[in-house]
């Protein structure tokens, strides 16, 4: 029974490699099933002329959808299916075209290779792990006495499968990567940026520091700039769309069911001798906790519920941020913290003080003498986000706010309006509404607002309407007489994955470049809803002229100046250092130069104080130590440099690193050629996607 025991906790290990590619070659088996029984009546889209059935397809969606929640105990939530789904193709793609490459190069893993990985010297780590004791050591006996058990036959053929899959991944990886090497120069730099350690002195000219009154522009300078630099501006093949979206959100009759159905569930509960617990375990959409929570945490809309609630009182259902929500309050306790509720009306500064001042007197003296703050707020405040709810900026805690809008809000008195407090934002009219020391322990059940398949189903069928009433006369006349939004894109190209305010959905930028100016789409689903589209202007490859980046181009050519009026001041500073001269000697020549010095850093990295800088970097750990370096033009400065510690090259620690440090530059070689290699080979194949048709 213990070796059972053993080969049975096996089983996880083949749910959970869904990450791996290899995983994907047991689909040829079902499809080869599938094409036996004749099942290929709908096709999602095909590979290189492969045909992929909706079958097949969403078989092996929900195969990963499975594995991937037994994986991590959480359920894939219904908004992120689209993406799942967009996953699973692009694995199912890979694998189809690896198979033709592994047939066209011959490759074969036979029983024998199988048989070595099981029973050699070195079986696959996740064997070894099983049958390895609490003291580190691998059981032998007991994990070949496993593998021979008649008990264990379709676990031991499970594991031999998906060996056999590995090996045939990891010889098409050696076939295609068994020219790469690793020189002893990439070693040797690999050594470099890991072990060498530097700090640094340096002089930092920002060029935004140079005011642009400094620096003189003509058309000249734009003229070749442009010239020079032709590629900038250069115009790709692009499509721009005209759109009507169709958004999937809940409709009110979504709403107003879960809300229902929620308040069904609080009625029964009150009659029932079972615990909440045991309903948020039922019926929760969130798991349970007993949770203190402040004033802040709470959702305004659930707020007034707690208002004289009594200890074990059940409140709700509201509708919150989180959904239709019940709560069970438990008890208040005193909170480490205060809280309060302010309203303002903002007087935003001009950088006219006393004309500020002007105005906001006149205004706390209409709201002192009795005018309705909130509607003063709505028609007078400058902070137009909050003047909209009357000036209410809700609770907020300590740290929150700007320092002076906080002291006059935690010391000024419940209803009492405050005379102008001055922050730097302008002068604020602060009215306290509210103050609270108190937390709250609640527990409560969460159900989420979404949209049935119901209100899907008519909201697509609405987009399909609108497609068809689009086909038959002008797009933008319909959508106006429908009282639809037209939205424009930003142009794309062909190998945009998203387009611009729609988001990822490949096979529509697929049709834009597939069809004419003026064609109208079919339906497509894109994450926000469903979209018509019609293809609004084809713009071709070519530059854009200089009148169209003109803007553009000065504010390159002004940072490119001020590039030029920072190394000239550089130079200058640098003829008064001398080697190693007092770096402070930079202020007396340009006062807005910084002086400082790094902490310990290596040529990967950030540079403490810096960044990341490779010029810096590059310098430091090429240039001579203790002597200041000419000026040298960094990512968004220029620098004077002086390196003043180098850990030295360590010969013998570096023979002693040489051979892991190439294996690991090797793997990571021959990893993004594969990669590279995959993305290729979709870039030539052949791939039709129709699963917009299959997926609502």
């Amino acid at each position: 029974m213990p070796m059972m025991a053993k080969m049975r906790s096996l089983a996880p290990w083949f749910i959970l490699l869904v990450g791996g590619l290899f995983v994907l070659f047991m689909v040829v088996s079902d499809s080869r099933v599938l094409e036996f029984m004749g099942q290929q009546s709908q096709y999602v889209g095909s590979i290189n002329g492969e045909d992929i059935t909706y079958q097949e397809y969403s078989n092996l969606v929900d195969r990963f959808r499975q594995n991937q929640e037994q994986s991590t105990g959480q359920t894939i939530d219904e908004s992120q299916m689209d993406f799942f789904r967009d996953q699973v193709w692009d694995l199912l793609v890979n694998q189809k075209l690896m198979e033709e490459k592994i047939s066209e190069f011959d490759i074969i893993v036979t029983d024998d290779e199988i048989r070595n990985s099981l029973l050699g010297p070195n079986p696959p780590q996740m064997l070894i792990q099983q049958f390895t004791d609490s003291t580190g050591n691998f059981n032998r006996q007991l994990y070949e006495q496993a593998l021979r058990d008649p008990r264990n036959k379709e676990l031991v053929i499970a594991v031999e499968e998906q060996i056999r899959q590995q090996l045939t991944q990891e010889k098409l990886q050696n076939y295609l990567t068994a020219s790469i090497t690793i020189s002893e120069e990439e070693a040797y730099d690999k050594f470099i940026q890991q072990n060498i350690k530097m700090r640094s002195d340096y002089i930092q000219i920002d060029p935004n520091s140079i005011p642009d009154s400094d620096v003189k522009i003509d058309d000249a300078d734009l003229k070749k700039y442009y010239d020079k630099n032709l590629d900038k501006y250069k115009i790709e093949s692009s499509r721009k769309l005209k759109y009507v979206l169709f958004r999937r959100v809940p409709s009110q009759g979504d709403t107003l069911s879960i809300l229902k159905n929620l308040d069904a569930i609080v009625a029964k509960l009150k009659s029932d001798t079972a615990t909440f617990k045991t309903y948020v375990e039922i019926y929760s959409e969130q798991p349970y906790s007993k949770d203190t929570i402040s004033i802040t945490s709470i959702p305004a809309e659930a707020r007034s519920l707690f208002n004289n609630a009594k200890s074990g009182e059940i409140l709700g259902p509201a509708l919150t941020y989180e959904g239709c929500v019940a709560y069970r309050y438990i008890e208040t306790v005193k909170s480490k913290n205060e809280y309060v509720r302010a309203s303002h009306i903002l007087v935003r500064s001009t950088g006219n003080d006393a004309e500020d001042l002007k105005k906001a007197n006149d205004i706390y003296n209409e709201v002192s003498k009795g005018a309705d703050f909130s509607a003063t707020a709505a028609s007078k405040s400058d902070d137009r986000p909050s003047a909209e709810k009357g000036g209410d900026l809700d609770w907020f805690g300590k740290g929150q706010m700007v320092p002076e809008f906080e002291k006059a809000s935690f010391s000024g008195k419940v209803g009492v309006i405050q005379k102008p407090v001055k922050s730097n934002y302008g002068y604020h009219i602060i009215k306290v509404t509210g103050k609270s020391d108190k937390d709250y322990v609640i527990e409560k059940i969460v159900n989420k607002i979404q949209m049935s398949a119901t209100t899907s189903d008519k909201l697509y069928q609405s987009a399909s309407d609108f497609a068809y009433i689009a086909s038959e006369n002008e797009f933008e006349a319909e959508a106006k007489l429908l009282n639809y939004d037209v939205i424009e894109t930003p142009p794309f190209t062909e190998t945009a994955q998203a387009i611009p305010g729609m988001g990822v959905n490949v096979a529509l930028v697929k049709w834009a470049f597939e069809n004419s100016l003026g064609d109208l789409s079919e339906v497509y689903r894109v994450p926000a809803g469903y979209v018509v589209a019609t293809i609004s202007e084809l713009i071709k490859p070519g530059f854009k002229n200089l009148e169209d980046v003109k803007n553009e181009v000065r504010s390159e050519v002004l940072r490119e100046k001020k590039f030029e009026k920072a190394l000239s001041i550089a130079k200058d500073i640098r003829s008064k250092l001398g080697e190693n001269g007092d770096k402070n000697i930079a202020r007396s020549i340009w006062a807005a130069a910084r002086v400082d010095s790094t902490a310990e850093f290596t040529t990967v990295g950030n540079i403490p104080g810096i960044g990341r800088d490779f010029p810096f970097s590059e310098y430091s750990i090429k240039g001579d130590v203790n002597k200041w370096s000419q000026p040298i033009r960094g990512n968004t400065s220029v620098f004077l440099i002086n390196v003043r510690y180098k850990t030295k090259f360590d010969q013998a620690t570096f023979e002693f690193q040489r051979s892991p440090i190439k294996k690991e530059l090797i793997n990571q070689k021959k990893s993004r050629y594969f990669n590279q290699w995959i993305q290729d080979l979709k870039k030539e194949a052949d791939i039709v996607d129709k699963r917009y048709l299959f997926y609502r």
